[in-house]
């Protein structure tokens, strides 16, 4: 292997960052505290504003630690060039085209292999007391803006942009799995996420999205940015709703 491949090895392997200190306590501390925060900002305000509050919080953390620093190589080391809007570069629509539709396309291709087992343990779990209404599940519509905006883009620039990558640095990625370098700090990440999601809702079964959010982390690492985590992340959140406006499970 020559020098330059194993010198692109090593970035693939999220083994070099430049923007975060190579020490666990830093990210971690962050992670926790701010998902403690976003915890009790939705409790403490009321549901209309308790969500807005709660991706600003993400949001905030992600500028301060990443964005501010107004920097192309950090800010896509982290994964939020998001075909450059968040880069100090010119705006080229050819390339924020591009990016998007690759985005879309990794997620849609990704709910097509998984939306259906998701129904059947949907179906399973929830043991609903009548049929799949199509209509009903239409009833959904009015939240796909909401889910993107205020849900999907606040967590996963924060989750799987900031957190993720800087414990990458921490602990490589060592594993390969479907294409994407994987390792500890996808774990770690899915887990304070899926705690987080517990603080907001204490209800056992708020843990679940311990697992799709390892699939937002591999997005994360398979893409190389976190637009494809954001639409698939928004779209889980969508069909979600759906069944459960579809079942009558959601009044």
């Amino acid at each position: 292997m020559s020098k330059d491949s194993s010198a692109e090895q090593i970035a693939a392997n999220g083994a070099r960052m430049t923007s975060e200190p190579k020490r666990a306590s830093v990210p971690l501390g962050i992670g926790v505290g701010t998902t403690v925060a976003a915890a009790a900002a939705s409790w403490a305000l009321p549901d209309d504003y308790g969500a807005v509050a709660v991706g600003l919080i993400f949001i905030a953390v992600v500028h301060n630690r990443v964005l501010a620093r107004e920097s192309t190589a950090v800010i896509r080391e982290h994964g939020l060039g998001l075909g450059g809007i968040f880069e100090p570069e010119p705006l080229n629509p050819r390339w924020i085209a591009k990016s998007a539709f690759e985005a879309l396309a990794w997620a849609a291709a990704l709910a097509l292999l998984t939306f259906p087992f998701f129904w059947l343990g949907y179906v399973f779990w929830y043991e609903p007391a009548r049929g799949f209404s199509a209509l009903e599940s239409l009833r959904m519509a009015p939240e796909l803006a909401g889910q993107l905006l205020v849900v999907a883009i606040p967590e996963e620039c924060f989750y799987r942009g900031y957190l993720l990558s800087a414990l990458d640095r921490v602990w490589p990625p060592r594993f390969r799995v479907a294409g994407a370098y994987v390792g500890p700090a996808l774990v770690v990440t899915s887990a304070i996420f899926a705690v987080g999601h517990l603080l907001t809702e204490p209800y056992p079964g708020r843990l679940a999205v311990f697992f799709p959010a390892l699939l937002f982390g591999w997005l994360r690492a398979r893409t190389g940015g976190v637009g494809a985590s954001i639409a698939f992340h928004a779209l889980c959140n969508v069909f979600a709703s759906a069944l459960g406006y579809g079942y009558g499970l959601i009044p």
